[in-house]
């Protein structure tokens, strides 16, 4: 079975930083593009950042470039995002998901085949 399991989320002062990390298990993703989305409270999932197999493309949303990196680990099956500089309107739940579907867009989370429970983070200002 198949499982991404997200950790890291947390309370977090405005300025402040977080990292989270997405554990894969029941197959290997070295070969799959990974993404993080997140949805606040009332609103729709929305990307945030995602990274190509061998982690030499990124890509962010504009509101979070230069605060947050994304980043992969393929011998550990692993992914993770990197929150610097945190601001409120970065509360929401994290989502990682993994491997897009034939055609899919990395920015399109009907593309993702799957993904993890999520994990709350909150900015507190």
């Amino acid at each position: 079975q198949v499982q991404l399991v997200e950790s890291g989320g947390g309370l977090v002062q405005a300025g402040g930083s977080l990292r989270l990390s997405c554990a894969a298990s029941g197959r290997t993703f070295s070969r799959s593009v990974m993404g993080w989305f997140r949805q606040a409270p009332g609103k729709e999932r929305e990307f945030v950042a995602a990274i190509t197999w061998s982690g030499g493309t990124t890509y962010y949303v504009d509101s979070v470039k230069g605060r947050f990196t994304i980043s992969r680990d393929n011998a550990k099956n692993t992914a993770a995002l990197q929150m610097n500089s945190l601001k409120p309107e970065d509360t929401a739940v994290y989502y990682c998901a993994a491997d897009l579907k034939l055609g899919g867009t990395y920015h399109s989370q009907s593309a993702y085949i799957y993904w993890g429970q999520g994990t709350q983070v909150t900015v507190s200002s």
